[in-house]
């Protein structure tokens, strides 16, 4: 089966949301300001289609397999972070009364995998890896550079697919308390 990726639109919401909040877990509160999964879905989709922050359809790729979507890259550069995350501090501010601050999670200089995840139906086809080549690609585009992301330390499986990938492990990290792993690979332009 053929994988196509291609640049999320906003009527991918409804099928990418899910597999975000997925894969991101805790953080999916943080970046909503909501705490029930109904409210932070219907947020996350509107974060989704607007333009001003980290999970912006802007800074997503779809994996698109058999018409639908299988898989979700959210990628941006650590420069892009700063903005991105600077919106949604006021966004989440305004709307919770008191101030809000997003966790850093990336170094200056780097690209930024956010988020990888595959829809569960669509998982063992290599969609991931794919996914994983996209990002490289995208740093080749744009003239090489770092590429990183953070993983959880319990994540092992992931841990191995990362090295076999080509990341280290760089330094600890922390986001919304929990230990992370900074993983980055050096990406040179062709």
């Amino acid at each position: 089966m053929e994988v196509l990726i291609r640049n999320a639109r906003k009527e991918d919401a409804q099928a990418a949301v899910p597999l975000i909040m997925e894969a991101i877990g805790d953080i999916s509160m943080q970046m909503t300001g909501e705490t029930k999964e109904a409210n932070i879905k219907k947020e996350f989709a509107q974060l989704f289609i607007r333009t001003d922050n980290r999970h912006s359809y802007l800074n997503t790729y779809i994996a698109e397999m058999e018409g639908k979507v299988a898989g979700v890259l959210v990628f941006y550069s650590a420069e892009q972070a700063v903005t991105l995350d600077a919106n949604l501090e006021i966004y989440l501010s305004t709307k919770k009364g008191t101030s809000v601050q997003i966790d850093l999670e990336t170094l200056p200089g780097e690209w930024y995998i956010d988020t990888v995840v595959v829809d569960p139906t669509y998982r063992g086809h290599g969609i991931g890896t794919k996914l994983l080549a996209y990002s490289e690609q995208l740093v080749k585009n744009f003239g090489g550079g770092k590429l990183s992301l953070n993983v959880e330390i319990e994540k092992e499986a992931a841990i191995r697919l990362y090295n076999r990938l080509g990341f280290d492990i760089v330094c600890p990290w922390t986001i919304i308390g929990e230990p992370f792993h900074h993983m980055v690979k050096t990406v040179y332009a062709d």
